[in-house]
């Protein structure tokens, strides 16, 4: 029974999306230590991540359960068929952002004082859709954070890699949000929703997407020069770019067939091939 509903709660969250910040909140870790940092760090990050990716999804089925009751696409996820319920939901949010308090304020007082801020993005993110195309913008930012708040939790402070960290994080997951939202476009239009293809159209939406995704790739070679990384890196960030041309092949304003595939199953790839070649870097060539 518990097992069950630990499942349900994971499915509830999308808890394998995790993969989509992670690997830059570990590599930013990673960099910011200079390899791995103590024990106590690293578990209390790892919490914060755990509380803050848990508590956000879960906020953004709780307000969106109306819409996605309402949208085809949607309408079997846990909340609008009842697998899972309102106070359930309520209070997974309340414990997981409880995790996230106490993480940051075991880590250092940056990390604490920030935290309103995260929580803030997290809510405003699931309001979003309702007012302006940017929503996958907010999204990126909020994912882009991860990488930032890693590297805060090390140090006690914001860099500028970290920042450059986030900037790459935030537009690889904003471009890949893009393609997603393009199946959602009749529904979003008749709901008066808002996304970046419902409003600039398909074509121009997939281009938006490209250059975003291609913006992220010129800041990952950034990364190499400042960071001082290796020829691992660079060959990681080769194979990142040949999977991010590959899912943009995939789709087009006439065939959104595989815009599932292209959007989350391709960049699972592209977050294990970056975390691989990055964390390889960092403990074999230093």
């Amino acid at each position: 029974m518990v097992l069950s509903k630990i499942k349900t709660y994971g499915n509830l969250v999308m808890f394998s999306h995790t993969i989509f910040s992670l690997p830059f909140a570990f590599v930013s870790m990673l960099i910011a230590a200079n390899g791995m940092p103590s024990f106590r760090v690293f578990f209390w990050i790892a919490m914060a991540f755990l509380g803050a990716r848990t508590g956000a999804n879960a906020i953004n089925r709780l307000i969106d359960k109306d819409i996605d009751a309402k949208n085809p696409r949607t309408a079997n996820r846990h909340m609008p068929r009842g697998a899972v319920k309102i106070k359930e939901v309520i209070m997974l949010v309340v414990i997981s952002f409880a995790l996230l308090a106490l993480s940051a304020f075991m880590l250092n007082p940056l990390c604490a004082a920030l935290l309103p801020v995260a929580i803030f993005l997290f809510i405003l993110y699931s309001y979003t859709k309702r007012f302006t195309w940017a929503c996958h913008i907010v999204l990126g930012i909020i994912s882009g954070g991860a990488p930032v708040g890693a590297w805060i939790a090390v140090t006690g402070k914001i860099s500028w890699i970290s920042l450059v960290l986030g900037a790459a994080n935030a537009l690889w997951v904003a471009g890949f949000d893009i393609i997603y939202g393009s199946q959602d476009v009749d529904f979003d239009r008749k709901e008066g929703l808002f996304s970046i293809p419902a409003v600039f159209g398909i074509e121009n939406a997939l281009i938006i997407s490209s250059l975003f995704h291609a913006a992220a790739v010129t800041i990952l070679i950034y990364i190499y020069f400042i960071a001082h990384m290796s020829w691992l890196f660079l060959i990681g960030i080769a194979i990142v770019s040949i999977l991010l041309v590959i899912e943009h092949k995939m789709v087009s304003p006439t065939n959104l067939t595989n815009v599932n595939i292209a959007s989350y199953g391709i960049n699972q790839i592209v977050s294990i091939v970056f975390l691989v070649f990055s964390v390889a870097d960092i403990f074999l060539m230093r």
